[in-house]
């Protein structure tokens, strides 16, 4: 069996001990090789044998197979990942990785939003820098465990949840990923628009973005890696060319049109919103990382994911943070055709306007277009895995057929809510902390308390007899969402009661109850579950 000890850094596997039991064996293409330890639960190999069994899956599966030979797309799949078979891209990566799924011009509407919930210049930029950084340690204590387990990161919660529990951490992945996603396209769909002085459609730009995105995903791990190694760089420069162009109309000294309670809301939200944007990746931040080896420091790889996470989020973020001032703030007549271009065609039509010259302005926006790739390609790839993790008949599936439909999915979302995108980025991103918080909390406990000495016996990952049975883990998040959540979320369509008492628009303290309760439950729950169950 194979065993990662409480050192981070030391794993084992069977064929390293002394009491000489031989390798474990994996099945092969066409084969199938049932062993002692999968028995009670064989997920992987049921998926096998019904696509051996059933036509439809057979033919999918084949058709992965040609594809793998031609085009070399990923058919690995959710498996554990051995030692021997881990090919890591440089450890560089870890931290470029998320200079392109966060620079990108589908961040700047979150840093438009501080403005508009009522905050100062200043005031924005210390909330985003502040919320950021401590969402960007959910992100990157989450990703340590992706080298030392090689599994992907929601397989990684089944050591808290359990098998059956951490299904409920798949579908609130994908549905976290999936509204990234529609927010990106949505703006993409703007800039388009834009680009065509507004002949076409939103609708279409949702569309070829949307496809675009699906056919970089499929290729999966190794492409993902080299494309996002690099295609944050287009996007920094342009992002500094605006900054550039817009910078100097910002006026930085007109004070909060908010005081008092309502000033301490809008802070709180607008932190609240910002730790969302950086902790929605905890979630997937293993897939990244599950193939550097188990002897990676920890320290590593938590080092350079919290700086990567942080710097071009906050630097993206800020850039939203002088947009939304100047079209919020401000009653300067120089800058009210900014205003007006934002308010009669949304980002599309605010940057549009914003880069000059006209032809200029074009060009650079018709490039912004590319620059959400590096997010939703990541998007597309770890929500198809998260798919097949919930069970046999959908690890069946390939893998590309589930990152095809969830981009259908987004593509759908994003032209049904093409005008609404403020409220979309406020109302979403600020629900997904309440689950990040509570998910980093549970796997931080389990892994630092509870398997502090024991470590994790990988040849049970896909046993549910021998994981956990979760109810620690389900029972702390859902009370985490509803005791802290529910009660403390400030929304357009919800203010809690505790939220309430930050004025009547509401302070969003929900995440930072959530996290509370998921602590309170979570330890003294996990302990009699182990207690009475010995797993």
């Amino acid at each position: 069996m194979d065993f990662v000890h409480g050192d981070q850094s030391d794993v084992k596997h069977s064929h390293d001990l002394e009491s000489g039991t031989p390798p474990p064996q994996y099945p092969v293409k066409g084969e199938t090789i049932l062993t002692t330890d999968d028995q009670d639960s064989t997920d992987a190999i049921r998926a096998r044998e019904l696509q051996q069994k059933n036509g439809v899956l057979h033919t999918l599966r084949r058709g992965e197979e040609w594809l793998d030979e031609k085009l070399g797309i990923e058919t690995q799949g959710i498996d554990l990942i051995r030692e021997e078979d881990k090919r890591p891209p440089s450890i560089l990566n870890v931290f470029l990785l998320w200079f392109s799924m966060t620079c990108h011009v589908g961040t700047i509407p979150i840093g438009m939003l501080g403005p508009e919930f009522g905050l100062s210049f200043k005031a924005s930029c210390a909330g985003c820098v502040i919320g950021t950084f401590l969402g960007a340690l959910c992100t990157a204590y989450c990703g340590t465990l992706g080298p030392k387990l090689g599994l992907r990161a929601i397989a990684t919660s089944r050591y808290s949840f359990g098998f059956y529990g951490a299904k409920i951490c798949s579908v609130l992945n994908v549905v976290v990923g999936g509204g990234f996603a529609v927010v990106n396209v949505v703006v993409v769909g703007q800039i388009l628009s834009a680009v065509s002085d507004y002949h076409m459609t939103i609708a279409v730009g949702c569309v070829i973005i949307a496809v675009l995105s699906y056919l970089i995903s499929i290729f999966g791990f190794a492409l993902i890696h080299t494309f996002e190694k690099y295609s944050w760089i287009m996007s920094f420069v342009l992002l500094l060319i605006l900054l550039g162009q817009v910078g100097g109309k910002v006026d930085t000294s007109i004070p909060a049109p908010t005081s008092g309670l309502d000033f301490s809301g809008a802070m709180l939200s607008f932190i609240a919103l910002c730790f969302s944007s950086s902790s929605g990746w905890c979630s997937i931040a293993s897939d990244y990382y599950c193939n550097y080896p188990a002897k990676t420091p920890s320290w590593k790889i938590f080092s350079l994911t919290l700086v990567g996470v942080t710097i071009p989020t906050v630097f993206t973020t800020l850039v939203g943070v002088c947009l939304g001032s100047i079209t919020t703030l401000q009653t300067d007549p120089s800058t009210a055709y900014l205003t007006e271009a934002y308010e009669d065609h949304g980002l599309g039509g605010l940057l549009r306007e914003s880069y000059h010259p006209l032809g200029f302005s074009k060009f650079c926006l018709i490039l912004l277009v590319f620059t959400v790739l590096g997010n939703n390609v990541a998007i597309n790839y770890s929500s198809g895995l998260s798919l097949q993790l919930l069970g046999h008949y959908f690890h069946a599936v390939p893998r590309f057929i589930w990152s095809f439909i969830n981009a259908l999915v987004i593509a759908v979302l994003a032209i049904a809510g093409r005008e609404h995108l403020s409220t979309i980025v406020s109302n979403f991103v600020s629900l997904l902390g309440y689950w990040t918080v509570s998910f980093t909390f549970i796997l931080l406990i389990e892994d630092k308390i509870y398997r502090r000495r024991t470590g994790y016996n990988l040849s049970v990952w896909n046993s549910p007899s021998k994981l956990p049975m979760g109810l620690a883990a389900v029972l702390a998040l859902i009370v985490g969402y509803c005791a802290g959540g529910v009660t403390g979320m400030s929304q357009t369509w919800y203010v809690g009661p505790i939220a309430r008492k930050f004025s009547a628009y509401g302070g969003d303290v929900g995440v930072y109850l959530s996290g509370a309760f998921t602590i309170i439950v979570y330890l003294p729950a996990r302990y009699f579950e182990r207690k009475m169950t010995a797993r």
